[in-house]
């Protein structure tokens, strides 16, 4: 979690906490600071796999041998929509650089992802939670 629900990030121009933000109701200056706000923290997590490309390791990047996964438990938070969730996939060897759209009215669980960083890091197993299986793509 990055932070606390009543916490108002310090970012210049947002005066509203994430969470309350984050339920909108489609007011435009709501939105701006939201934007403010998310803007930042992808930022951070840009910073955080530059700086794991920089750092070696068994003659590989850091980035390489880790596999990290970002993203939120929300598709729609402003509608508490668990659906068509932003999650971003970084390292571990997997091919980058793209954008996977899954089935958008038949939601693929994000557990099938989870199989499938499991059985990349050479932990074999078929399940885990809901899932149906590991992803191919």
């Amino acid at each position: 979690m990055i932070q606390d629900h009543f916490v108002v990030p310090q970012i210049e121009g947002v005066t509203g906490n994430h969470h309350n933000l984050s339920h909108h109701g489609q007011d435009r200056a709501k939105i701006a600071e939201l934007q403010k706000i998310e803007t930042g923290i992808v930022d951070c997590f840009g910073s955080l796999l530059g700086q794991m490309k920089e750092k070696s390791e068994s003659g590989s990047t850091l980035l390489d041998n880790t596999s990290i996964l970002f993203g939120s438990n929300l598709g729609n938070a402003n509608a508490h929509h668990a659906r068509n969730l932003p999650i971003f996939l970084a390292g571990g060897g997997f091919k980058h650089g793209r954008y996977i759209a899954r089935e958008k009215k038949k939601n693929t669980p994000l557990c099938d992802l989870f199989v499938t960083m499991l059985n990349n890091a050479g932990l074999e197993t078929e399940s885990f939670g809901q899932s149906r299986g590991s992803l191919t793509w």
